[in-house]
């Protein structure tokens, strides 16, 4: 994500990039690895532009997810901790984004109790039976709090409450999944995905909800994450920043986040 297009205000060589986007949001979901585990020298360069407290969370590779389907995935895993090694404590939490199609607790709970005690787990599903069903909710919910692995909510109530206004919403409309939305914390480290539209105040509005409950979990003790998207997550950095100060504007001793690198417009003098 910090290789966003309508990010770079000046061009940055790929070195600099991450450490540009660490001075907006002090968190990144890592959604590349789903496609291909990254050589190590990459992540070690990844490691080298964030601060310590930055927070990695990072999505599974898809062979172990989706064609596999966390089955006789050992050597995928290994190959894939061993890759992501470098981020040390940067590595947040362990981002398990299953198909539509994916009902199998019993793969899941296999695999979240073979994890390295010191990894933290996040589950995402997208199956409706996780949403409409109380037994398979109950179901996933025991077998997740006895890894202490957290569950992931993807909110996308927003992007569904009217009809798509432009070709950037229509692709969010067909690809996006409906899920209600889920408040819920199973841990002291709850994640939350939340997706917005086109307009700014629609967006500022959906997300309303989640300023009550992240305040909420901040005075119990807990450390939430929280990621903003928008059908073209042009603006999600400095929406991103709005929220943070939504939830400021609540709990005054939540710490700002820092000033942005300055990036300056390139001149030819």
């Amino acid at each position: 994500m910090w290789t966003h297009p309508e990010w770079q205000e000046k061009p940055l060589p790929p070195a600099e990039r991450l450490r540009s986007y660490s001075s907006w949001c002090n968190a990144v979901e890592g959604n590349t690895t789903f496609y291909a585990t990254p050589q190590r020298r990459t992540v070690e360069s990844w490691a080298r532009q964030t601060d310590p407290d930055f927070r990695f969370v990072m999505k599974l590779p898809r062979t172990v997810t989706h064609e596999r389907r966390l089955t006789g995935v050992d050597d995928e895993m290994h190959a894939f901790l061993d890759a992501i090694e470098p981020l040390g404590r940067r590595l947040h939490a362990l981002w398990i984004q299953l198909p539509p199609s994916f009902t199998d607790l019993r793969a899941l709970s296999h695999l979240l109790e073979g994890l390295p005690d010191h990894y933290r787990a996040a589950v995402e599903v997208r199956h409706p039976a996780f949403f409409q069903n109380a037994r398979a909710i109950t179901q996933l919910e025991s077998i997740l709090q006895a890894a202490g692995a957290e569950w992931i909510p993807f909110d996308t109530t927003t992007l569904f409450a009217t009809p798509p206004v432009s070709p950037a919403e229509q692709e969010a409309y067909a690809k996006k999944p409906r899920a209600p939305r889920r408040t819920r914390a199973l841990t002291e480290y709850p994640i939350v995905r939340y997706h917005g539209r086109d307009d700014l105040a629609t967006t500022v509005a959906g997300w309303q909800p989640w300023v009550k409950v992240v305040a909420d979990w901040l005075i119990e003790g807990r450390s939430p994450t929280m990621f903003i998207h928008t059908p073209d997550n042009a603006r999600a950095r400095t929406l991103a920043r709005r929220f943070h100060d939504d939830v400021r504007a609540r709990i005054t001793e939540l710490d700002p986040l820092p000033d942005p690198i300055p990036t300056d417009p390139m001149t030819l003098f």
